[in-house]
């Protein structure tokens, strides 16, 4: 059983900064491929970026050029770096880990944006 707990949201002004983390535990963290989601109110949980086990990353096309996305396999840890937030980027962030079959997430950071 694979366990993740994500931090770092908050509340930042629009064009703030913000550096999320997610910490996994159980399993080995470096054989999983990892995906930051979001899920504003009323709405779908969104995929934004993905990194798998060799670093290659992908994004979608509304945050590639301010989201970044990365990981410490050495602290069993991914990152979301977002930078030139705005408030359209409210919302509560899931981490989700997947290996094979299995997809395990956690239990969410909410991030919000306003004046």
């Amino acid at each position: 059983q694979v366990h993740l707990v994500e931090s770092g949201g908050g509340w930042v002004q629009p064009g703030g900064s913000l550096r999320l983390s997610c910490v996994a535990s159980g399993g080995d963290f470096s054989t999983y491929f990892m995906a930051w989601y979001r899920q504003a109110p009323g709405q779908e949980r969104e995929l934004l970026a993905t990194i798998n086990t060799s670093h290659n990353r992908n994004y979608i096309d509304s945050v590639k050029d301010r989201f970044a996305i990365s990981r410490d396999n050495a602290k069993n840890t991914v990152f979301l770096q977002m930078n030139n937030l705005e408030s359209s980027d409210t919302a509560v962030y899931y981490c989700r880990a997947g290996s094979g079959t299995r997809a395990y997430w956690g239990q969410g950071t909410q991030v919000t944006v306003s004046s």
